[in-house]
């Protein structure tokens, strides 16, 4: 019985380690598959883009990497904006690019508060453009409130 149960978790494990393979593409691969994407799958691809470079951009800070990290915070701001087109485009899943766009902008201000002053203005230009992102968002979804109310 025990061989039986331990044969089950190897397989089971063997399963989950493929699957998760699968799913650790690249960057290069996210910006790829993003251009040739329906609308419709445009939107998460972009926000896992921005989040994937967000993450990158905080290890590159905190290597002290300051030049790298400024062509991943610029992605950040780049994919949220086509996140942005491209939910405006199919009206989906506004609240969720939304929620998505705030916690970015949250999080380059946490790194930002540890950088040096002469690298802080990148990162708070791009909290800036996230912060417009997601007035842009919010106007859209209580205009649409606003309508169905009529």
């Amino acid at each position: 019985m025990r061989r039986v149960a331990s044969f089950v978790l190897v397989v089971v494990l063997a399963i989950a380690c493929s699957y998760g393979a699968g799913k650790n593409e690249t960057v290069d691969e996210l910006k790829a598959r993003f251009e040739s994407a329906r609308p419709e799958d445009r939107t998460d691809l972009a926000i896992r883009i921005a989040q994937y470079q967000l993450r990158v951009a905080d290890r590159l800070y905190s290597d002290g990497r300051a030049d790298q990290a400024r062509a991943a915070v610029e992605d950040i701001v780049t994919y949220s904006e086509k996140a942005r087109d491209s939910v405006r485009q199919t009206r989906k899943r506004l609240k969720d690019v939304e929620i998505n766009v705030r916690k970015m902008a949250d999080k380059l201000r946490d790194i930002k508060r540890t950088l040096a002053f002469e690298d802080q203005p990148p990162v708070q230009q791009a909290i800036d453009r996230l912060e417009d992102i997601r007035t842009t968002l919010l106007k859209e979804m209580f205009a649409k409130e606003e309508e169905q109310k009529k």
